[in-house]
C-alpha cells in the first residue's frame, strides 16, 4: 500500500502532496503582489523551496516546472531570477505559458513536480 501526504490542506486545494517518492506541488503566487516581476518571481521560487525541503527534496530533484505568465513582456525579467535560481547541470524540463491568472496583481505562477529522497 502506497501513503498519500497532503500539505496545508485547505476547502479548495493543498499546497502540496507527496505519493510514491514524488513531490507536487499546487500553484505558487507571490505574497506581495505589489512587487514586479523580478520580485514575484523570487518570491515563488522561496515558496518552491521551502516546500520541497518539507518534503525531503530540493530544487535539484525537480522533475517539472511549469511557469504560467500572464505578460509575456515579463519573460526576460522572471529568466533572469530563474537562471540565478536553477542549479545548474540540474534545470528541469519547463513550459512556460502565457496564461491570465486569478488576481490581475498576480505576474508568476509556478507549478512544480519533484522527487523526493
Amino acid at each position: 500500500m502506497t501513503t498519500l501526504q497532503r500539505f496545508d490542506v485547505g476547502a479548495r486545494l493543498s499546497d502540496m502532496a507527496i505519493h510514491n517518492g514524488t513531490a507536487y506541488l499546487a500553484g505558487q503566487v507571490a505574497d506581495d503582489a505589489t512587487q514586479d516581476i523580478r520580485g514575484q518571481t523570487a518570491q515563488v521560487l522561496a515558496m518552491v523551496d521551502r516546500l520541497l525541503e518539507r518534503a525531503g527534496s530540493d530544487k535539484s530533484r525537480l522533475l517539472m516546472v511549469q511557469i504560467f505568465l500572464p505578460d509575456l513582456a515579463d519573460f526576460d525579467g522572471m529568466n533572469a531570477v530563474w537562471d540565478a535560481w536553477v542549479v545548474p547541470g540540474h534545470a528541469p524540463p519547463r513550459a512556460t505559458v502565457q496564461a491570465r491568472l486569478a488576481k490581475p496583481d498576480w505576474k508568476i505562477e509556478v507549478v512544480a513536480t519533484a522527487a523526493v529522497r
